[in-house]
């Protein structure tokens, strides 16, 4: 079976089954380097000093994934 035929009926299942699929498949396959490259650690402090120093531009963590949700299930 081709990688497409199996991509094919994955995308006949319930998102919810997708979803379980697209994480076990991550967890074998995927993955990140535990090791952060010097422009990333750089970029993640100054985004830091960015959200210290500005606080009112912030948004709660539960706000961010809501809107990713609706914009996930948009999608679908």
């Amino acid at each position: 079976m081709s990688a497409t035929e199996i991509l094919e009926q994955i995308e006949q299942l319930p998102p919810d089954e997708q979803h379980e699929v697209a994480e076990k498949v991550f967890e074998k396959y995927g993955g990140f380097d535990d090791e952060l490259t010097p422009e990333q650690i750089a970029e993640l402090e100054r985004r830091a000093a960015e959200a210290r120093a500005h606080p009112e531009r912030c948004r709660p963590l539960e706000d961010v994934m809501v809107d990713i949700e609706k914009r996930y299930r948009a999608q679908k």
